[in-house]
């Protein structure tokens, strides 16, 4: 009974990472209560395996410490809730058990995310002047010359988006078991609303993505580098305001970039007056201002556009360490399972690949934007990491 109950909050899980945060929570919560009343099954506990436990908890332990070291502990704190969504990682890779239930939930996930890439897309083509005109779905058809879907921001549809795309590709690559009719669609959907929201981080994440499955695969390494330039130049040709955008990037005369480097300026400067424990978890917002330069075009922020420089700022060094043993463990185990994995086992390879893959866009779209802080693209971030370790605890076919 409470494994049917499981696998429906697997499905509420699924539909809420692409269409409503509080539906997400709502599932991982229940899903938690589930995971403690199984551990009355016999033998339940001896089946749990729990990988990069020992930098989850480093990183609770420098986020807690952070936070009652900071000038305001009971504020810190309350932000600490942040560290809950690590739960995730173990809730789903319990739930879903082996590479078979990843390989499900991988694609229910894809499906998803490519019907709210859809509606994007459409909210960009239809996006009104005044959103008003159907009450029900103005707050969708606000502020959409940047697609958002059902996210308040585009910047967390593109982090969406990113993690998602990467974590399905390597399903397109030759070789691969696994191509349904609908992969192609969904990928090109998921490609199109990822441009369409201009979000230039998740544009070179993805790239960073790519050009890592292409180092990981065994046959055709050529396809993927050669599929993103493909859908580069069509992009940049076909539309000029994206030639423009992309063009920015490396523009330090660009206004976003220019207030970039003053943001992370200032973060700078408040690490060297907090160099042990930082300032305390979510308190950049408290003290910004005092930090922020003259030129910038904004005196109040709540983060600095940067994941590792936020932690570093916030939790300070060994904090900024423990964020990074945690990555470097999940890509150790990942390297290991990949060696490990026999070439008829395509389906726990495209597993492994994709969560290697995702993770590598998701840091390097980290340094431009705090995606570490937005709850939505954790979620799925670690959701994808937890479907790549099921599939590198899968055994290799013993051939006689």
């Amino acid at each position: 009974m409470v494994r049917r109950v499981e696998r429906g909050l697997l499905w509420a899980l699924i539909l809420g990472l692409g269409f409503s945060i509080t539906l997400a929570e709502a599932s991982l919560g229940a899903l938690g209560l589930c995971w403690m009343a199984r551990l009355r099954e016999p033998g339940r506990w001896r089946s749990l395996s729990f990988p990069l436990i020992a930098p989850c908890l480093a990183l609770v332990a420098a986020t807690v410490v952070a936070a009652l070291a900071s000038a305001r502990p009971l504020a810190s704190l309350a932000s600490c809730k942040d560290l809950l969504r690590l739960g995730a990682i173990y809730l789903v890779l319990h739930a879903v058990a082996d590479a078979r239930g990843a390989f499900r939930f991988l694609s229910l996930l894809t499906m998803n995310v490519g019907a709210a890439s859809a509606f994007a897309i459409a909210q960009g083509i239809f996006c009104p002047s005044q959103p008003s005109w159907f009450p029900f779905f103005a707050r969708y058809f606000e502020r959409c010359h940047r697609v958002h879907a059902f996210f308040s921001i585009y910047m967390t549809l593109a982090g969406v988006l990113l993690v998602t795309l990467l974590a399905v590709l390597p399903r397109l690559l030759p070789g691969s078991h696994a191509r349904r009719w609908w992969l192609g669609p969904t990928c090109a959907a998921q490609t199109v609303a990822l441009a369409m929201t201009y979000v230039r981080g998740a544009w070179v994440g993805v790239g960073a993505g790519v050009l890592a499955l292409a180092m990981m695969a065994r046959r055709a390494r050529w396809l993927p580098l050669a599929a993103l330039l493909a859908v580069a130049v069509v992009f940049l040709v076909a539309a000029p305001s994206l030639r423009q955008r992309a063009a920015s990037i490396v523009d330090p005369a660009d206004p976003t970039v220019r207030e970039r480097l003053l943001i992370w300026r200032s973060g700078l400067a408040m690490f060297r007056d907090h160099p042990l424990t930082g300032i305390g978890p979510g308190r950049v917002k408290d003290v910004y201002e005092r930090y922020a330069d003259p030129e910038a075009l904004r005196m109040r922020r709540g983060h600095l556009h940067d994941a590792p420089l936020q932690i570093l700022v916030e939790r300070g060094p060994v904090g900024l360490l423990a964020w990074l043993w945690l990555f470097a463990v999940f890509f150790l185990e990942g390297g290991r399972a990949l060696a490990r994995l026999g070439a008829d086992q395509a389906r726990e390879r495209g597993l492994v690949m994709g969560g290697l893959a995702a993770t590598v866009g998701f840091l390097v779209a980290g340094l431009f934007e705090y995606n570490f802080g937005d709850s939505e693209v954790v979620l799925v971030q670690y959701s994808v990491m937890a479907l790549a370790l099921a599939a590198a605890a899968h055994e290799p076919t013993v051939r006689a």
